[in-house]
């Protein structure tokens, strides 16, 4: 149409989002009770996300980083970065765990409730525990609710519970003289939710 200026709104610039759930390591620490719980380490006041990251790298405990990251991430960015982190760790998974990673990453990048509840029925039934299948709870618990029938909500922690598990254990898996390598891509990988954009 002629003299038509009306722009659509999917074509309007949006401004970005961030990663995080909360603007300071201090803020999410104060808000999440169980992440107090599961690290030695604690922010400063004035620490940004990725100098605690970095100091949590540095400490005696840097695994602690990754229960970090797995906190501070928004509940589906930090099953990304779960599955990004289980994709570089390892290349021999099973058909089972292959193709749950696969629906996770679909739903990850489309954000397709069922697909979800999808990911969260197969790792709910799945024969065994592995890092995939816990990563494939945390993204059944990345949403408001579990199932399409179930309303009750689901708490706050547990998907990056379920993610720092997940990242942990297939950690655990890899040689012990190759695991300082490991780590250091894990938290390459984890940088790039805490860089401002």
């Amino acid at each position: 149409m002629e003299g038509d200026t009306t722009i659509d709104e999917s074509e309007k610039t949006r401004p970005p989002v961030t990663a995080l759930r909360y603007a300071t390591p201090s803020e999410l620490y104060a808000n999440f009770p169980q992440l107090r719980e599961m690290t030695q380490l604690r922010p400063r006041e004035d620490e940004t996300g990725m100098e605690f990251l970095h100091r949590l790298n540095e400490s005696q405990t840097p695994e602690e980083a990754v229960t970090f990251t797995a906190f501070a991430a928004r509940p589906k960015m930090s099953v990304w970065w779960g599955y990004e982190c289980l994709r570089n760790l390892r290349a021999d998974f099973s058909g089972h765990d292959r193709e749950l990673l696969e629906k996770i990453a679909r739903w990850a990048t489309s954000g397709d409730t069922d697909i979800r509840y999808d990911i969260m029925r197969t790792a709910l039934f799945a024969e065994k525990r592995t890092a995939a299948v816990v990563l494939g709870l945390a993204a059944g618990w990345a949403g408001p609710q579990i199932a399409p029938n179930d309303p009750t909500p689901v708490p706050a922690q547990r998907t990056p519970r379920a993610v720092n598990s997940a990242v942990l254990s297939a950690l655990a898996q890899c040689n012990l003289a190759n695991r300082p390598h490991h780590l250091a891509k894990l938290l390459t990988l984890a940088e790039s939710l805490f860089r401002a954009y």
